[in-house]
């Protein structure tokens, strides 16, 4: 793969959990929020990050422009045949794993009272999902590699 398509790859596959996380949203319950607005602490599986309120926007919209600039340029390039489409086969398990991610990020960063169960929930359940579709990944991207260097030489 060209350097510049490579470059494209990573861009998309960095912006998809930030994206996600930002189309998500915080997922603290409106119980919890009632309770923090009287001054009761919450508690938190994993302390949300922030940039504050104008270093998230500028995060999102990069990242957002990232995502469909890189998106619309692999897709474009797929098309016109600069991109082997078999490529797709371990490109699309790798952006599942960036939605799980940004998905999983919100759910560990909302606030509870007392013990977040989803937090629990998404290492046991979404733990095994994302390594296997980071094995599925990889085992495509061995096959595409095998596969070209048998037709290269």
């Amino acid at each position: 793969m060209r350097r510049g398509l490579a470059v494209l790859v990573v861009a998309l596959l960095l912006s998809t959990p930030v994206v996600t996380a930002w189309l998500v949203g915080d997922l603290t319950g409106e119980a919890a929020r009632r309770l923090a607005a009287e001054g009761e602490s919450l508690d938190y599986a994993v302390e949300p990050v922030s940039l504050g309120a104008t270093g998230d926007r500028v995060l999102v919209v990069v990242a957002s422009a990232l995502l469909l600039a890189s998106l619309a340029l692999l897709i474009g390039a797929t098309v016109t045949r600069k991109l082997d489409p078999r490529v797709w086969s371990a490109l699309v398990p790798l952006l599942v794993a960036g939605v799980l991610i940004g998905l999983a990020w919100r759910i560990v960063t909302a606030g509870a009272i007392g013990a977040n169960i989803g937090a629990g929930l998404v290492v046991l359940g979404g733990g095994p999902v994302l390594l296997i579709l980071l094995g599925v990944a990889a085992v495509q991207a061995a096959r595409l590699r095998r596969e070209h260097r048998r037709r290269v030489g």
